[in-house]
């Protein structure tokens, strides 16, 4: 029996997805779980895998082509069987992209989370998100989709043809970049979390000397053993996954019915890209060794840096660790990533001048700052976890395995 191959939905709100790759020909066998296609989103470029054995037939996208989530694009058929006849052929990008849109609207409908405009004219989610981070009103753009409703792109549409006053009288012509897909997710997410959720920040500064020694005294035979050269966060990661697994309220979310924990603990690492940041995550990270998170680290940093990331390499993290360290950065605060509950962010180990037991000493310090979901983490919890984390860094070596 014939097996559709359809464009999935990796992400929350996605409408279309782009074809960037078949990895294999029509007419070649291919078995199930093998890589089938890529395909790009507005966060990364993943792999695809085969949803059973066969051979691939019924193509009908070609790369380069935006589909809407959900069409079949081709199917796998055994030995001799033949696509259904029903399969259309992919229409261009821009068409696609309209009618991904119009079904959007029409999901967006029936959904509890729709809102209108005082009109009565109705307003997908995303485009309703776009007008409010533009300032744009929404009584004044005219709608193409179903009775008029009004779609992310024709928001996009009114943006792009729009010339602000500041332009007009500029002395000179201001020059405007045009983001990235990966960059225009990030300045939607970042902003949908700094105003939906209630940030606070708790700031530590902890004696790194035992990290630095331990990292120091393993590097040597990691990298040999290993083939991965053995990073500050690599051993952070390990400490903070250790101590999360202590303080479950840092590692659940807020959701309609309440705080929900997670059994695992899956930390993210941000992974800086071309255009942006991406999070890659570490499933189970208190139960892996430190092998194995180095190594998963540099394989994951690897991927994202080729856009490269499969859907499961961002997906199911409960925590995320930024590490802003190497670019000399002192301290910082980072934003949560939803619907996750906190996030660590790390500064650099640098000498500082400090008192220790009653005597000026210099040691090489780490300033950590961790930013919470105020409805999840109250700041006893956020301390306590600091206090333990501080704990493990001062003595590392307690908690790992290699």
């Amino acid at each position: 029996m014939a097996i559709s191959v359809v464009m999935p939905a990796l992400e929350m709100a996605q409408e279309t997805g782009k074809l960037v790759a078949w990895r294999k020909k029509e007419g070649e066998s291919v078995a199930k779980g093998e890589p089938l296609l890529e395909i790009e989103t507005d966060k990364a470029v993943m792999e695809i895998e085969s949803p059973g054995d066969g051979f691939l037939a019924g193509v009908t996208a070609e790369e380069g082509a935006v589909i809407p989530v959900g069409q079949t694009i081709a199917w796998i058929v055994s030995q001799g069987e033949t696509p259904p006849a029903e399969t259309q052929k992919t229409g261009t990008a821009r068409e696609l992209t309209r009618v991904a849109a119009r079904a959007s609207a029409t999901a967006a409908r029936s959904s509890a989370g729709d809102r209108q405009v005082e009109s009565g004219v109705r307003v997908s989610p995303k485009a309703r998100r776009l007008a409010r981070e533009h300032g744009i009103d929404l009584s004044n753009v005219r709608g193409s989709g179903p009775d008029g409703a009004i779609l992310f792109e024709d928001v996009q549409a009114l943006l792009e043809t729009r010339s602000g006053p500041a332009l007009a009288t500029a002395a000179s012509p201001a020059k405007s970049e045009k983001l990235s897909s990966v960059a225009r997710l990030m300045a939607e997410r970042t902003t949908q979390s700094w105003t939906t959720i209630p940030h606070f920040f708790l700031t530590r500064e902890v004696d790194a000397g035992a990290l630095n020694h331990t990292r120091d005294k393993l590097m040597p035979k990691f990298e040999k053993a290993h083939g991965v050269r053995l990073s500050h966060t690599d051993l952070l990661v390990v400490l903070v996954a250790q101590t999360l697994a202590n303080h479950p309220r840092l590692n659940s979310s807020w959701t309609s019915g309440g705080i929900q924990h997670h059994d695992e603990v899956n930390v993210a690492i941000a992974i800086s890209v071309e255009d942006g940041v991406v999070a890659a995550v570490i499933p189970n990270a208190n139960k892996a060794t430190l092998s194995d998170i180095a190594t998963q680290r540099r394989m994951l940093a690897d991927r994202a840096r080729e856009g490269k990331l499969r859907p499961a390499d961002i997906s199911g993290a409960t925590f995320t660790v930024s590490n802003l360290g190497m670019y000399g950065v002192d301290s910082f605060s980072a934003i949560i990533t939803p619907p996750q509950a906190a996030v660590l962010a790390l500064g650099s180990i640098a000498d500082r001048v400090v008192s220790v037991e009653g005597r000026t000493a210099i040691r090489p310090m780490l300033t950590m700052t961790l930013s919470c979901d105020h409805r999840v983490v109250s700041g006893a919890h956020g301390a306590s976890f600091l206090k333990d984390l501080a704990d493990a860094i001062s003595n590392p070596e307690k908690w790992l395995r290699e």
